[in-house]
């Protein structure tokens, strides 16, 4: 593992917006510390365990996959988006963990990834929790 690379990897460090494609190494630190940060968000929305799933899916070699926070009315998903860095974080309302399509499409820069907390707020405001 390379030096800056272990550096990254408590996550304060770690550039959410770098692409992770072709490069395995960094698509599981990319994985890693999402689940990490989402876990944070949750409790900072004061989501208890058991009351929501965390999933991943880590997709081709050609893109991220997604990292997802899933409970009954709010679904957070984390991909880089060809679309830009400002859409990584989509954010929507939702009728149970089986309700996949949701409400409005929300979105957030991948940044917040850094600020569990300010992102938990953002997620309260569009969710309405």
């Amino acid at each position: 593992m390379s030096r800056a690379l272990q550096m990254a990897v408590s996550g304060r460090d770690f550039d959410f917006d770098r692409s992770v494609s072709y490069d395995e190494e960094r698509k599981e630190h990319f994985h890693r510390l999402a689940r990490k940060q989402l876990r944070l968000v949750a409790k900072a929305l004061g989501l208890a365990p058991g009351t929501f799933d965390l999933r991943c899916n880590r997709a081709g070699i050609a893109v991220s996959g997604e990292i997802t926070l899933h409970s009954d009315h709010i679904y957070v998903q984390v991909s880089q988006s060809a679309m830009g860095r400002n859409i990584g974080i989509l954010i929507r309302t939702c009728q149970g963990r089986r309700d996949y399509t949701g409400g409005p499409n929300n979105f957030a820069s991948l940044d917040l990834l850094h600020q569990p907390a300010e992102l938990a707020l953002r997620i309260k405001a569009v969710c309405h929790v």
